[in-house]
C-alpha cells in the first residue's frame, strides 16, 4: 500500500492502491473546482477573439479578485454542474437517457454541438443519437469538452470508471472524436489526484484514447515536440496550428480561422499544462494564449493544475475573490463553490468503495486503475469541408418570395424553394437560426423527403447554423432541394427560413 506522498510521486498508469485522507481529498476537489471558475472568468474577454494567432502578452485581461464573479454565469460551470446532479439524481449508473432527459428540458442558452442536441432531443431523437454525426453537425466540437470535469474531479486514479461515465454522459451532445475530449480532459483530472507530474497527467489522458482517434494522434504529436523542446510552447503551437488546425468540419469554422474543434483546442490545455510546468501563472497564460477557445481552455487547465497543487497552494492572487462568492448559487442550478464541492465529494467517496475502495475513519484507500482506452468510434463518411458557396453563386436558384436580411435571405411563404447543384461528397445548407423560424422539407437527388426547421428552442438568434447536412454520397453531381412549409414549430413566432450558403465536403 502506498502512503499518500510517495504515490504522488509515482507514474500514475499502474494500478495501485493510494491512501487518501479525505480532508487532503476535499482540498483538491476544491482545487479542481476553483481552478475552473479562475479559468474561466480569466480568458472570458479574449474567447474567439484571437483565432489562428497566439494571443500578445500585452492583450491579457489584467486579473482582479472581483472578476471571479463571472463564473457564476459561465456555461463551463452551470452545464458541468447540471450533468453532476444527474448523477446525484440518479446515481452512478445514470443512463444516456437519465443525461439527455435533463438536458431536454434544460432552460439555458446553449450553442453548437449543445444546442444541436438540444434541438434534436426536443425532436424526437433519442440521447444516443442526439450527438450523432448522422444528426449533429458539431459531433466533432468542444461541447462535452468544457463541461466534463465533474466526471474526472469524482474519480482519483479512477482513470477507467471516468471514461465510462464520459461515454454515457458525452453521447447526449458529442460522437467520437466530441466525446473523446471529455475522456481526455477527465482521464487528466484523474491523474491529478494521483501526480504531481503535469506531463504524466497529459500522458495519462492519452492512455485513455484509441490510438486511431484523431485526438490521440494530436496529443501524441504534442508530447513527443514537448520532450523534444521542452522550453518553447511557442514553437509547440506552430507545430500544432501547422499540422491540426484544418479540415473543422463545423459550419461557423469551416474553411474560416474559427476552430472550436475538441482536439485542437484540448491539445491548447495539454500545452499549457506541459509547458507551465506546474506554474499556476504559466500555465494559465500559455492555454489563454493559444488563442481559439481561450475560456474555456484555461478553465480545464487550471481546474486540472487546481487538483493537482489543492486549493490551499493555489495563489491567493488567483483564488482571493472566491470566499466573497462561495455561497452564491451558479446561474440555473441549486450549487454554490461550497455545495458542489460537497456534492463531488460524496460521489467520490461512492465511486471508490464502488470500485474496490474503502474509508478507513478519515482516509480513503482508493485502487487506482491502469487506464484503458475508450472504445473507437469513426465518423463513417467525414469528409474536409472545400468551398462555401453564397446564395448569388449561379448553382443555387432560388423561386418564390425570399427577401434579403443581412447576411441571409428568409422566405416564409409557403411554397418558396431553394435548389442547389453540387459535386461532393457531402452538403450542409447554412442559415440562421431564429425566433421566428419554421419547417422546411429537404430532399437530395431520389432520397426521401427530410422535413427540417430552423427554430432554436430559445429566444436568441443563433447565426451561421446547419439546417440540413448529409455525407457519404457517391462522388459526382448532386442537387439539394428545400421547400418552404409555412408552418410553424413548437411556440415560434413565425414560419421563416433562413438560408446563408452552402457548405461543400470532399
Amino acid at each position: 500500500m502506498c502512503r499518500l506522498l510517495l504515490c504522488l510521486a509515482a507514474a500514475p498508469l499502474l494500478a495501485q492502491t493510494v491512501s487518501l485522507p479525505v480532508n487532503t481529498l476535499k482540498d483538491r476537489i476544491r482545487g479542481g473546482w476553483a481552478g475552473q471558475m479562475i479559468g474561466v472568468s480569466y480568458g472570458a474577454p479574449t474567447e474567439f477573439r484571437f483565432n489562428e494567432q497566439i494571443i500578445p502578452k500585452d492583450k491579457l485581461p489584467v486579473w482582479t479578485p472581483e472578476k471571479i464573479n463571472n463564473s457564476l454565469n459561465q456555461d463551463d460551470l452551470y452545464v458541468d454542474m447540471t450533468f453532476a446532479k444527474v448523477l446525484d439524481d440518479k446515481g452512478l449508473d445514470a443512463t444516456t437517457d437519465d443525461f439527455g432527459a435533463m438536458f431536454k428540458e434544460a432552460r439555458y442558452a446553449l450553442w453548437h454541438a449543445n444546442l444541436a442536441a438540444r434541438r434534436n432531443l426536443k425532436r424526437g431523437v433519442p440521447a444516443r443519437l442526439a450527438g450523432h454525426p448522422d444528426y449533429n453537425l458539431h459531433a466533432d466540437d468542444i461541447d462535452f469538452q468544457i463541461e466534463s470535469d465533474f466526471i474526472g474531479l469524482m474519480a482519483p486514479g479512477l482513470y477507467n470508471s471516468a471514461v465510462d461515465i464520459a461515454m454515457r454522459a458525452g453521447r447526449v451532445m458529442n460522437y467520437g472524436e466530441g466525446i473523446y475530449g471529455g475522456v481526455f480532459v477527465s482521464c487528466m483530472y484523474s491523474a491529478a489526484f494521483v501526480s504531481q507530474s503535469p506531463r504524466a497527467i497529459v500522458e495519462a489522458g492519452l492512455q485513455c484514447l484509441p490510438k486511431q482517434s484523431k485526438y490521440a494522434q494530436v496529443i501524441g504529436d504534442l508530447l513527443a515536440f514537448h520532450q523534444k523542446e521542452p522550453r518553447s510552447w511557442e514553437a509547440a503551437w506552430q507545430q500544432l496550428e501547422k499540422k491540426w488546425n484544418n479540415a473543422e468540419p463545423c459550419p461557423q469554422g469551416a474553411l474560416k480561422p474559427f476552430n472550436i474543434d475538441a482536439a485542437l483546442n484540448g491539445a491548447y490545455i495539454a500545452l499549457g499544462l506541459l509547458y507551465g510546468d506546474g506554474d499556476f501563472t504559466k500555465t494559465l497564460e500559455i492555454s489563454t494564449r493559444a488563442g481559439q477557445d481561450s475560456d474555456c481552455n484555461p478553465s480545464s487547465a487550471a481546474g486540472i493544475l487546481g487538483v493537482m497543487v489543492g486549493y490551499e497552494r493555489i495563489p491567493n492572487e488567483w483564488k482571493g475573490g472566491i470566499a466573497r462568492i462561495a455561497n452564491d448559487k451558479f446561474r440555473y442550478t441549486d450549487f454554490t463553490f461550497e455545495t458542489i464541492v460537497d456534492s463531488t465529494l460524496a460521489r467520490t467517496i461512492q465511486l471508490v468503495t464502488r470500485t474496490g475502495g474503502k474509508r478507513e475513519g478519515e482516509t480513503l484507500q482508493v485502487r487506482t486503475q491502469r487506464p484503458k482506452p475508450a472504445p473507437l468510434e469513426l465518423w463513417k463518411g467525414r469528409a474536409t469541408p472545400k468551398e462555401r458557396v453564397p446564395l448569388t453563386d449561379a448553382r443555387w436558384k432560388l423561386e418564390g418570395n425570399w427577401r434579403q436580411d443581412k447576411d441571409s435571405r428568409i422566405a416564409a411563404g409557403k411554397g418558396a424553394t431553394a435548389v442547389f447543384t453540387f459535386e461532393g461528397t457531402g452538403v450542409a445548407l447554412s442559415g440562421n437560426f431564429l425566433p421566428t423560424c419554421g419547417k422546411a422539407e429537404v430532399t437530395i437527388d431520389n432520397r426521401p423527403a427530410k422535413v427540417v426547421d430552423c427554430y432554436p428552442d430559445e429566444q436568441a438568434r443563433k447565426g451561421g447554423e446547419s439546417l440540413f447536412h448529409v455525407f457519404g454520397l457517391a462522388a459526382g453531381r448532386h442537387t439539394v432541394r428545400l421547400r418552404v412549409l409555412g408552418e410553424s414549430i413548437f411556440d415560434s413566432k413565425g414560419t421563416d427560413i433562413s438560408l446563408t450558403e452552402a457548405i461543400l465536403y470532399q
